[in-house]
């Protein structure tokens, strides 16, 4: 009799906790889709301007909304550094690179009081998910799983092949990290696929649970070395035989008809280290088309890529409470000449394959970038400037082209906002530094065309620098310290320096710029500059080129 009674009240116990299972409340909130891809420039996909092959981000942008302006940190390292915490690059713990300076703004890796938005996000009942390249911290102790995320599939520092041996050519093995567990990358495999593999089993996983997912994918395409694959190439071939000039010109003309650019926009002025195309031999003619349908494969790939993500959403039927946002960690990589040009440290095979460590250099990142002046690592709005496109379809009405004026440390307050979601002052003890961006929802649903942030948007890095305050930037590449002055409204492509006649202006923002480096822990490069840095990025243009960027 007792025994039966037992029995009884345990059968009840669990018919409640299975009722209470099955009727508790599901999380409603938005689910986010961050994809970033990497070295790619302002006009390298279609809706941007670009001829190479993007249906699928083009969709998201005709279904979406698009900025004119949307800021990066015109590097890979630093850039994710914003972009994860929301911080200004120094304040994070990565004003150079992912190299220890010895001091805290320069350590190499994102300090505690800096949360990541997988850390918070994770907090509030989200699943977090990443997918591709870390870059913001190389000791273990310092990798996606120890900062927040539930699954992390990727390679941890600044650069990877994207396959190994097989019938693409050969090279070393690729090394990556699934969850703390160090993996290579399976012989025939394209690791921009893999990424996405990942990514898409990370989230079936994640749909068992009744909780928004964050999902960061990470691409580390188009980034060196130049490898695609054969299916993705041949659909380019032939393509760029008009060269650098011609296709330069077809794309500034593609941004006017689309309305990214405006009908009065100056394309910038032709850089003087690119040759005319006219003036090249055959066979240079040749070797310089392979690499831009081989840089065309690969950002083709990645937009797949994207297709099959949002295939995967609507599988799960979580499409229409997604939001999507696309970008890009900086301008293209130029250093086409001179002693700072990048060499290739081994090819054995042709420019495309596993054994190329080729890149697309300065004479086709003149065109990547259109229509702004300079490269990756400098900051002119061709090293800072990306693409934006945000897509969701319970907030945001499709077709939209806004200015926008965005920058990276506005998405960490967007997420969070969206999320219902309060940054912490403290967590896990520490105290956390205070978020310096503004959300953009007002910006994506329509409310306002700028993001109304009441301060200057700043950069330095390698003491390359500017400041940008209104219509106004002032900026500076290093070694030296002058500043260039322009009148972002009348002259995005940076053509016309108006420094001389407006002083008060150039004070103005330098004033301002020097109070933000005070309390950012910003150092005179000259101070802290590297002796070996280890195979980081040089700190700025070689002697006499004062507006030519330079490479990792």
């Amino acid at each position: 009799m007792k025994f039966n009674f037992m029995i009884g009240l345990l059968l009840t116990g669990s018919t409640i906790t299975a009722f209470a299972q099955k009727n508790k409340k599901a999380d409603t909130r938005p689910n986010i889709i961050l994809i970033m891809v990497d070295d790619m420039g302002y006009s390298d996909i279609g809706s941007y301007g670009s001829e190479i092959q993007t249906p699928n981000l083009d969709n998201l942008a005709k279904e979406g909304i698009r900025f004119r302006e949307f800021y990066n940190n015109s590097i890979c390292a630093p850039t994710r550094a914003s972009l994860i915490t929301g911080q200004y690059p120094h304040k994070a713990g990565i004003g150079y690179f992912d190299v220890n300076l010895g001091l805290p703004a320069y350590q190499g890796y994102l300090n505690k009081e800096s949360l990541t938005f997988a850390e918070v996000l994770k907090n509030s009942g989200y699943s977090t998910l990443m997918s591709g390249k870390w870059h913001v911290g190389g000791d273990s102790t310092a990798w996606p799983n120890q900062r927040g995320f539930d699954h992390f599939y990727g390679f941890i520092k600044g650069a990877s092949n994207y396959f190994d041996i097989g019938e693409y050519g050969q090279a070393p093995p690729v090394e990556l990290v699934k969850d703390n567990k160090r993996i290579n990358l399976k012989s025939g495999l394209y690791l921009t696929n893999e990424i996405t593999n990942n990514a898409l089993e990370f989230l079936d996983e994640q749909n068992k649970t009744e909780k928004p997912f964050f999902l960061y994918v990470a691409f580390n395409a188009p980034h060196w070395p130049l490898q695609a694959l054969p299916e993705d190439i041949a659909k380019y071939k032939g393509r760029y035989s008009i060269g650098w000039d011609s296709l330069r010109i077809e794309r500034i003309k593609k941004q006017k008809a689309l309305g990214i650019s405006d009908p009065n926009q100056a394309i910038a002025k032709r850089d003087p280290e690119v040759p005319l195309w006219d003036n090249l031999t055959y066979s240079e003619k040749q070797l310089w088309e392979k690499k831009m349908e081989v840089y065309a494969a690969m950002v083709d790939q990645v937009d797949q890529n994207v297709g099959r993500l949002r295939e995967k959403l609507k599988e799960l039927k979580k499409d229409e409470n997604t939001l999507i946002i696309f970008i890009s960690d900086n301008g293209a990589q130029g250093g086409y000449s001179a002693t700072n040009r990048r060499k290739p440290p081994r090819n054995t095979g042709p420019i495309g394959t596993a054994g190329s460590y080729d890149y697309q250099e300065q004479s086709w990142a003149y065109v990547s970038n259109t229509p702004h002046t300079n490269y990756k690592n400098n900051m002119h709005e061709g090293g800072i400037s990306a693409p934006f496109i945000a897509w969701f379809p319970k907030q945001i009405k499709g077709g939209n082209i806004v200015k926008g004026t965005g920058h990276l440390i506005d998405l960490a307050p967007t997420f969070y906002e969206l999320a219902n979601t309060t940054y912490p002052v403290k967590l896990n003890g520490v105290t956390t530094n205070p978020l310096p961006g503004k959300s953009l929802l007002p910006v994506l649903t329509g409310k306002s065309e700028t993001v109304d942030r009441g301060e200057p948007i700043f950069w330095e890095r390698a003491g390359n620098r500017a400041v940008r305050k209104g219509k106004w930037k002032i900026v500076s590449t290093y070694p030296a310290y002058r500043w260039e002055l322009y009148d972002l409204e009348k002259d995005r492509s940076e053509n016309n320096d108006l420094s001389a006649v407006n002083t008060e202006i150039v004070n103005e923002l330098s004033a301002d710029y020097f109070k933000w480096a005070d309390k950012t822990g910003v150092v005179d490069y000259e101070k802290i500059k590297p002796a070996n840095p280890n195979g980081a990025p040089a700190a700025g243009p070689v002697k006499g080129a004062a507006r030519r960027g330079n490479v990792e």
